[in-house]
């Protein structure tokens, strides 16, 4: 099969696994992408999670475990996106996917997707890999639909009262869950 422009990965990205010293990094990658309002992207969740998308001390747990990785994304020097994957039995978890505001729209978020399934079946051997995301947000429950994510009719509740995740500003958030089975 030719692949098709969708498909191309952007010039110039390099990928690399994320150290101790990405913590600081990570977290405010995160939060612009996530929580960032005014910044360009169009993956903010900041009308139904406030505060943060995640603080140095989660990202240092998935660090130090030794089931999960986070790599991240760089042109040149710059940390331009990242992803987190940890192994759980015959799937891999996907999760803490951003890029950089503006630079969204520019295919760097599809490179992520396809080295982090390159990851799960070369490296974690997973027969599939699943993630979650805000039920509200059709938006991006497209865009990983179009990268073969399909909910599985499972649902997950939203973490409420831990604020390493942001402080909710509706009551009613929870996730649903996106399987991609390979094949």
């Amino acid at each position: 099969m030719i692949p098709s422009a969708d498909d191309e990965t952007p010039p110039l990205i390099r990928f690399r696994r994320a150290t101790r010293a990405d913590i600081e990094s990570i977290v405010s990658l995160t939060d612009a992408a996530y929580r960032g309002e005014g910044l360009g992207g169009w993956t903010t969740e900041a009308h139904l999670v406030g505060v943060r998308r995640t603080a140095a001390e989660a990202v240092a747990e998935v660090l130090a475990a030794p089931e999960s990785t986070i790599i991240l994304v760089e042109i040149g020097s710059d940390l331009v996106g990242c992803v987190g994957l940890t192994k759980h039995v015959t799937c891999a978890v996907l999760g803490m996917l951003a890029v950089r505001p503006e630079l969204q729209n520019q295919g760097i978020g599809r490179a992520i997707i396809r080295e982090a399934e390159r990851i799960s079946l070369d490296e974690l051997a997973a027969k599939e890999i699943r993630m979650h995301v805000l039920h509200m947000r059709n938006d991006i429950i497209a865009w990983y639909d179009r990268r073969g994510y399909q909910p599985n009719g499972e649902r997950a509740p939203f973490p409420y009262g831990d604020e390493r995740v942001g402080v909710p500003i509706r009551d009613d958030l929870e996730f649903v869950v996106l399987v991609k089975v390979f094949q």
